[in-house]
């Protein structure tokens, strides 16, 4: 049975917006997999993490699956080491970040994955990008696009990439 999830990707290190393009890519040629919808790019400060971390590119896809929550999850941790993306410093930079945000209406509190995302509600660069993609979106009940707007860094959202010329715009 195919269940509908969100997915959110990140990346401050490397050709970040080439590596989202790939990731969005590798996904969409999973044959479990077939995407819906891609956000455009944000580009926000880093949350947490050591100071002076580079922006990050930040894109949410929303995607319908018949994979398991565990055999998903393989596969984001898969993509990040596909992209060399190494685990050393909790929120620090990296090449690749790929988080399941939602699975269906799935909730579940394990080691390895919790669902929803326990920090997806507080985090406008994941809220703000799927909003623009979905504004109708809900998270547990609640309006994705209001979350945005009063999660604590929404004024680290810079803006979103033109994806004609890479400026950064509104």
């Amino acid at each position: 049975m195919s269940v509908e999830s969100v997915i959110a990707l990140g990346s401050n290190l490397g050709e970040s917006r080439d590596t989202l393009a790939r990731a969005v890519a590798a996904l969409e040629e999973h044959e479990k997999i077939t995407l819906q919808a891609v956000s455009p790019i944000a580009v926000t400060a880093a949350v947490g993490g050591p100071a002076g971390q580079p922006d990050f590119l930040n894109q949410i896809v929303r995607i319908h699956t018949d994979l398991s929550p565990f055999s998903l999850l393989r596969f984001a941790q898969h993509l990040e080491e596909e992209f060399h993306r190494v685990r050393t410093v909790r929120w620090g930079p990296r090449t690749l970040d790929v988080d399941i945000v939602t699975f269906g209406d799935l909730f579940m509190d394990e080691p390895e994955l919790s669902l929803p995302h326990p920090r997806a509600a507080e985090r406008a660069f994941v809220l703000a990008p799927w909003a623009r993609m979905d504004p109708g979106a809900e998270l547990d009940g609640r309006s994705v696009a209001v979350l945005a707007s009063r999660a604590a860094d929404r004024d680290g959202i810079r803006g979103y990439l033109d994806e004609a010329t890479g400026e950064v715009g509104p």
